[in-house]
């Protein structure tokens, strides 16, 4: 138990480096947005997930309508709905309040470190794949919430030099480029990046909702001609 918890810690560490800066760009946003600390940390301990946070943090500072600002940010944690699918095989039989644990500290990073550990090796006993994930998620998840909070509390202090904002793109860049490991997957990325800049101009971010939404659909479609083609050539 506790080697695959020192195995999951240390494949969960390089994460840090984009997590921290990622944290705390969220609370130098969120305070700039108007936010308190007691706010900032409410959002970041009970969401949990920087993409929806960022999203929803946006849209209110734009005063958008509370159901855009809802549907928004569950439109870009829908991937989670995917996340657990994909790891309820391996995780599903746990009891009930370890399953908890693992659902609320299931975000992109732990997802990838756990779901490839487990993936390589199916005959991993269940009590070690429960703490292979808790030591991923030890630093990932719990490092998110001091840099929130230190981004919060030095807000403008932070030198622009330092550009936080880049920690978003890495880390969405290190976890999506490994998984396209098929022409389904890479049309689908093609697809949201090219409609994702088509539509950029829509407001309350409605061009990314609707880029992810025609992404899923064509892969979904040229997964399902590669399909067929396997099948008349058999």
């Amino acid at each position: 138990m506790s080697s695959l918890y020192l195995q999951g810690l240390r494949q969960g560490a390089p994460f840090l480096l984009v997590t921290v800066p990622f944290g705390m760009l969220f609370g130098v946003v969120a305070t700039e947005a108007g936010l308190n600390i007691a706010e900032v940390m409410g959002f970041s301990l009970l969401v949990i997930a920087g993409a929806a946070q960022f999203t929803a943090v946006q849209l209110l500072s734009e005063n958008a309508p509370v159901i855009i600002v809802l549907a928004s940010a569950l439109a870009v944690n829908l991937r989670m709905a995917l996340y657990s699918a994909s790891i309820a095989p391996h995780l599903g039989p746990l009891p009930v309040w370890q399953k908890a644990i693992c659902a609320y500290f299931l975000v992109d990073q732990t997802y990838a470190v756990s779901v490839a550990r487990f993936e390589n090796d199916p005959a991993l006993p269940l009590r070690e794949r429960f703490a292979f994930h808790l030591g991923a998620a030890s630093l990932i998840c719990l490092c998110w919430y001091p840099a929130t909070w230190t981004g919060a509390v030095l807000g403008a202090r932070i030198p622009p030099e330092m550009a936080l904002d880049f920690a978003l793109p890495i880390t969405f860049l290190a976890l999506v480029a490994p998984a396209l490991t098929s022409l389904a997957h890479v049309v689908a990325a093609f697809t949201a990046t090219v409609l994702a800049l088509a539509f950029v101009g829509l407001p309350f971010s409605l061009g990314t909702i609707f880029a992810a939404g025609c992404a899923m659909l064509v892969g979904a479609r040229v997964e399902l001609w590669q399909t067929r083609r396997r099948e008349a050539a058999r």
